[in-house]
């Protein structure tokens, strides 16, 4: 008996490691959800397709494998679209399954038509409708190999008429795993010796290409008395275990950090695409090692770029470097990161009856967490204080939407983690704002049994927001939140919940919170008036801040000012 097409897909698909799909059903999506009633892939039910994109992106980036989305047409399978946008830009292999209206009414302005491949060929690897029968295998095929081998999101659009159609029999198209090893020549690693020789002040700057050479980094940064310092995106794969880390830079980095690169005469790049230009050394001799060719030089002019897997690469340079003895420099950004950490953990600890910090609630969390904790925070200020305050420990991962800056990701992240990793703790740091946006999904962890924990930073306020028009000298405007008791809501939809307000009583809050059966939801009223700070204060923000303390001063809203001030000195 012949298939249809949409059972071929599903089959090709599952072939290629898919285990899980995230969407809602709907009309032009009928027969693929009835094929994957009948395949071994989980169907995760979510209330929002957006919600489904985050969710997939954060299995497929954690497991490596794929995680599929799929939507009805026209609105269904359109919303997933700022969820593949960042599942896309965090290089998760995701394929959609983007159901059509039928081929006979394509081009007639029929209702819910929408030209999906306008729509996802700016953040997709792959885009393509498939149009016959025949075609299904192949173009199934394709999508996976793409998302498998380019990391990122493959589209494939499926009118209703073509899946429900017979597909051919034929022989199935296999998707291929190549893990090719790809370092420099001899003769660049030569170069890279002799230049790192030279230098006096080294300092080594490690991104995500970094997974998997910890110790190939460290091993390097011995040799040289180097400080790492390394990107966010780095964090789970450099901080640990690492006596030459010096933190991250950058506007979420610490001073530590900054101090190394700005400093250093010669800067090691490996595997990092750092965007924000003002925190490259100008001065020094730069080396960029990257598996990508076209990211050597476009974010700072470098003076020697390489193409090569990290890990790889330093097996071959390592026997080239002559050791070094001199810890001058080291030592230095060392004791620069002893102060900074020493600075930031001021407002980790409180007093009784004092407000509850962001970064207290954090480091608590942190502390009962699990080694092997999967945290996910949302854009904005929960995102800062978990890269600063939770500790890597060489088990933990953190996911969070860097390279995108979206709200809301934090607790449909959770619910991939935790659907790909059920074993494992998983915790959503949400913001008020974000868990608002999204919040439906909170019935996905009750209905599909996800038992993450969420805790959310309750400040009233959409604070980065906040931040940003206080650094331009303007009043905060529409900025407010009237939130509801949120762990109320939380009972009403059948989780655990409970409310934090008193700061004594946070430590056994978090405990009972990470105890609870079944997803958790903890509601903490966190201080409105702690401000992220960066690395290094430019003239232009202290202007900025005291043109803003003046406008809120004259506006009758000095208590503020107070607030800010008080924080800034304690």
């Amino acid at each position: 008996m012949a298939k249809t097409v949409a059972t071929v897909i599903v089959e090709t698909l599952q072939a290629a490691g898919a285990s899980r799909c995230y969407g809602i059903p709907g009309d032009t999506l009928n027969h693929v959800t009835d094929a994957i009633r009948q395949s071994d892939i989980r169907w995760v039910h979510m209330r929002h397709e957006e919600a489904g994109g985050f969710a997939a992106g954060a299995d497929a980036l954690l497991t490596g494998e794929l995680a599929l989305c799929a939507g009805s047409c026209g609105p269904g399978s359109l919303h997933f679209i700022n969820g593949l946008f960042e599942s896309h830009r965090n290089r998760a292999p995701v394929v959609l399954i983007a159901s059509q209206i039928v081929r006979d009414e394509l081009g007639f302005d029929f209702p819910q038509e929408v030209d999906f491949k306008s729509v996802y060929q700016s953040c997709s690897v792959f885009c393509e409708e498939i149009r016959t029968p025949a075609q299904a295998r192949r173009k199934t095929a394709m999508a996976a190999q793409a998302a498998l081998s380019k990391r990122g999101v493959a589209v494939l659009i499926v009118p209703a008429d073509i899946s429900s159609a017979k597909a051919p029999d034929e022989p199935p198209f296999s998707v291929h795993r190549p893990q090719p090893q790809v370092r420099p020549s001899d003769v660049e690693l030569d170069q890279i010796a002799a230049t790192l020789a030279q230098g006096k002040k080294i300092a080594i700057y490690g991104g995500s290409g970094c997974e998997g050479a910890h110790d190939q980094v460290v091993a390097l940064a011995n040799m040289l008395q180097a400080p790492v310092a390394h990107t966010s995106r780095a964090k789970d794969f450099l901080e640990h275990d690492n006596p030459f880390d010096v933190g991250m830079t950058g506007i979420f980095g610490g001073e530590a950090g900054y101090h190394a690169l700005m400093t250093c005469d010669t800067l090691l790049l490996l595997g990092c695409d750092f965007a924000w230009r003002q925190f490259y050394p100008d001065k020094a001799m730069i080396i960029q090692v990257d598996l990508d060719g076209s990211h050597l030089g476009r974010r700072h002019p470098v003076d020697l770029g390489v193409v090569g897997d990290v890990g790889a690469t330093l097996d071959a340079l390592l026997p080239r470097v002559p050791s070094r003895d001199d810890r001058h420099f080291l030592a230095e950004c060392l004791d620069h990161r002893a102060r900074s950490v020493e600075k930031e953990g001021r407002h980790a600890t409180v007093g009784k009856g004092g407000a509850i910090h962001p970064q207290y609630l954090t480091e608590v969390i942190s502390r009962a967490a699990p080694p092997d904790t999967i945290y996910t925070a949302d854009g904005g200020s929960p995102m800062v204080w978990c890269l600063r305050h939770v500790a890597s420990t060489g088990q933990n991962r953190t996911v969070i939407s860097l390279s995108h800056g979206t709200m809301a990701n934090a607790m449909p992240q959770a619910l991939g983690a935790k659907a790909a990793y059920p074993d494992r703790t998983v915790i959503s740091l949400s913001g008020d704002g974000g868990i608002a946006m999204l919040l439906g999904d909170l019935l996905t962890a009750v209905q599909e049994k996800l038992p993450i924990k969420v805790a959310i930073f309750n400040n009233g306020a959409l604070d980065f927001v906040e931040i940003e028009q206080k650094v331009e000298g303007l009043l905060d405007t529409y900025t407010d939140l009237l939130n509801p008791d949120f762990a109320r809501v939380a009972e009403a939809m059948g989780l655990w919940g409970r409310r934090v307000e008193q700061a004594e009583r946070l430590e056994q809050d978090v405990q009972d919170w990470l105890a609870a059966p079944g997803p958790a939801l903890l509601d903490v009223v966190t201080d409105r008036f702690e401000l992220v700070m960066p690395p290094k204060v430019a003239v232009d923000q202290v202007a900025g801040m005291a043109l803003y303390s003046a406008k809120a001063i004259l506006n009758g809203r000095g208590g503020d000012v107070k607030g800010i001030i008080q924080n800034l000195l304690s």
